[in-house]
């Protein structure tokens, strides 16, 4: 399980640190820095898949989603007493993003070329570090890279410098992962591209989710539920088909789903009391379209290690609310769950289990902080050094 996720330099993250638990919930006003916590942690799996260096692009380059405020901010400043102003720098600008678990651990801290290249937007992996364990400590790592320098340890124990060239543009997680040249690296590369990311559906005329598909095995509902179908009849196939019918039921009393294949693709109807026919997927209402995709979602037959829902309430009725909030807790028995969110309703579903940690993020002088939460709170984290 994930227990810190260590964020610097990115957006409103100046440097955050935040406990996690097997169910986090983030709450905050608009414009606190959810998203930009949201987005850090799905860079983590970008890292893996080889894609942190275009993501960033697409964000606007390294010079948009870096910290746009000073390297620190005094007392005096937060006291008004001062104003803002920018300073001598102490270290180049990086961006850095990690987290510990109770086995293995994670850093990367990224920047510009020392010297740039003839492309504008170049960004670089400066620093990766693997180790066991929570907090960082230098004899627990398992690989170590600076800059186009890598070493690992073997399955032995040993360490050793890795011959192989890597491009500084490149991760030790894509690059050197292999079970007898750095087994740490593949396994955290494993573990990240398992991690599950959903960002609302989309519910419009045209949305994937209301076209019927070809009849296949889905355990896992893609990210825009274009297979909503599939996914709900494979939970029902091999899943906890009892937790989907009690689901629907939840939130709509009276209801049940029906999957039909025709022609070799499936088609989701929805019968609801008070009415003489089933309505098609093409003809739900936008809410009750994403409270079943949810559902695909969360009653997945194929749990992963984390699972990150992002403003999960979107689109739907106040009503529907609570019952969401216990599917997901019912996931959360399968799934270590990020949960971002406006909705008192599901944060309180969620805050009435004692496994949650509630985060409630608050900005200051453009800096996202967590409310209530001081210094010696807060869990054992250490950067690699430089």
């Amino acid at each position: 399980m994930l227990e810190t996720l260590a964020i610097s330099n990115y957006r409103s993250l100046r440097e955050i640190v935040i406990p996690l638990g097997q169910l986090t919930v983030i709450t905050g006003p608009n414009g606190s820095g959810k998203s930009n916590i949201y987005r850090a942690l799905s860079l983590l799996q970008e890292t893996a898949n080889g894609r942190a260096i275009g993501s960033l692009a697409r964000e606007g380059g390294f010079g948009s989603v870096q910290w746009a405020g000073p390297e620190e901010l005094s007392r005096a400043m937060k006291r008004g007493e001062q104003p803002v102003q920018g300073t001598r720098r102490k270290h180049r600008t990086r961006l850095r993003v990690g987290f510990t678990a109770d086995d293995l651990s994670y850093s990367a801290e990224l920047g510009v070329p020392k010297y740039p290249g003839p492309f504008a937007q170049d960004v670089e992996f400066k620093r990766e570090v693997i180790w066991a364990g929570g907090a960082f400590h230098p004899a627990a790592a398992l690989v170590d890279r600076r800059g186009p320098l890598i070493r690992a340890r073997d399955g032995h124990g040993h360490w050793h410098d890795i011959d192989r060239e890597v491009d500084v543009c490149d991760s030790v997680l894509t690059e050197i992962a292999d079970p007898q040249l750095a087994p740490a690296a593949m396994l955290m590369r494993d573990r990240l591209r398992s991690w599950r990311f959903y960002h609302g559906f989309r519910s419009d005329a045209d949305a994937p989710a209301r076209s019927t598909q070809v009849w296949t095995r889905t355990p896992v509902l893609a990210n825009d539920g274009r297979d909503v179908a599939a996914a709900l009849q494979t939970i029902r196939a091999i899943g906890d088909h009892d937790g989907l019918d009690q689901a629907v039921r939840d939130a709509f009393p009276g209801a049940r789903i029906e999957v039909t294949q025709e022609g070799g693709r499936y088609s989701l109807l929805f019968h609801q009391e008070g009415l003489l026919r089933p309505l098609s997927q093409a003809e739900l209402s936008d809410g009750t379209l994403r409270y079943l995709l949810w559902a695909a979602a969360l009653l997945t037959p194929r749990p992963p290690e984390l699972m990150v829902l992002n403003e999960p309430e979107t689109s739907l009725h106040p009503d529907v609310l609570p019952a969401l909030g216990r599917l997901i807790l019912r996931a959360g028995e399968h799934s270590q769950l990020w949960v971002v969110t406006h909705s008192a309703e599901i944060r309180d579903v969620l805050e009435s289990n004692e496994g949650c940690r509630s985060i409630a993020l608050h900005k200051e002088l453009g800096e996202t902080t967590v409310a209530g939460l001081r210094r010696i709170d807060l869990p054992p984290w250490k950067w690699p050094a430089r």
